[in-house]
């Protein structure tokens, strides 16, 4: 899904068309499109990012505009930007900004091709078409080369697991048959346990986990989690359920990253880390 068009002519003297110049001060309320900025050429240009962009690190100068639940519309329009990443879902800022006469790009998450598509949309938009096809380009390469090394090897039944509370095996949040990480396990090499349920996120029971019964779990970590994440006793919070054939066979592996969920430029580096991880020997 896109944001709104606007119009890209106006009347110039004689009758001639004009094309606007693209926009040169953006706002992102959206980590992901943020870090695609960057990456296509256009981060000189981004002047607002939501208060959790980490990456790339020349974020960490940028004014802060609030998120997806909580924008902070005031300081928004303060920056007087020409053209605003906002979550397909924030009705409301979409509104105010149509009202404006902002230009919107509306951003909703897809599958993992949706990752590149929407660098190539975007460096059309921005101008920088060149550096966008540049690095959907090699983006794409580099999944292609994912799958040509894992291709012909048995492909184990993972559950991933992107939310948990700590040292717990309580309030589980796994990746369902919907979404870029659907895509991820199935290029990394994996089949996913919950390939049929047709939602992006399922919360899980242990009695549901033992059902499912997956060959391996990659349990994932990220941002504030890795301030204070002691690794030996997340991994120990799955001893809970050693009958499942993944603990029972030493196959939880945990991840610490943003990248695992963040769907931008860094996609196929989490991509692969994961099929190091189910397949060692195709990497070797």
């Amino acid at each position: 899904m896109v944001g709104l068009l606007v119009v890209v002519l106006l009347s110039a003297p004689g009758g001639a068309a004009q094309t606007l110049p693209p926009p040169t001060r953006i706002v992102s309320l959206v980590p992901s499109v943020t870090e695609i900025l960057f990456a296509i050429g256009a981060g000189s240009k981004v002047i607002g990012v939501s208060s959790y962009d980490r990456q790339p690190r020349e974020v960490a100068a940028i004014p802060r505009v609030g998120g997806l639940l909580n924008p902070d519309v005031e300081r928004i329009f303060r920056l007087r930007p020409d053209f605003v990443v906002v979550y397909a879902t924030q009705t409301d800022l979409r509104a105010q900004l149509a009202r404006a006469r902002i230009t919107e790009f509306a951003y909703t998450n897809t599958d993992l091709a949706g990752v590149a598509a929407t660098m190539r949309q975007l460096g059309k938009r921005l101008g920088v078409d060149s550096q966008a096809n540049r690095a959907a380009d090699d983006i794409e390469r580099r999944l292609q080369a994912i799958r040509s090394r894992v291709a012909g090897r048995v492909r184990p039944r993972i559950l991933l697991v992107f939310g948990r509370e700590p040292r717990a095996l309580r309030n589980i949040d796994a990746a369902g048959g919907v979404g870029f990480h659907q895509d991820v396990l199935e290029v990394a090499g994996a089949v996913n346990v919950l390939t049929d349920v047709r939602r992006a996120t399922v919360q899980l029971t242990s009695e549901t986990l033992l059902r499912l019964a997956p060959d391996a779990i990659i349990d994932l970590h990220y941002g504030d989690q890795l301030r204070s994440i002691d690794l030996n006793a997340e991994r120990n919070a799955w001893n809970q359920l050693p009958a499942v054939p993944a603990v029972k066979t030493g196959r939880v592996y945990l991840l610490l990253g943003d990248e695992f969920v963040v769907p931008g430029p860094r996609i196929a580096e989490a991509t692969e880390k994961i099929a190091r991880a189910l397949h060692p020997d195709a990497f070797r």
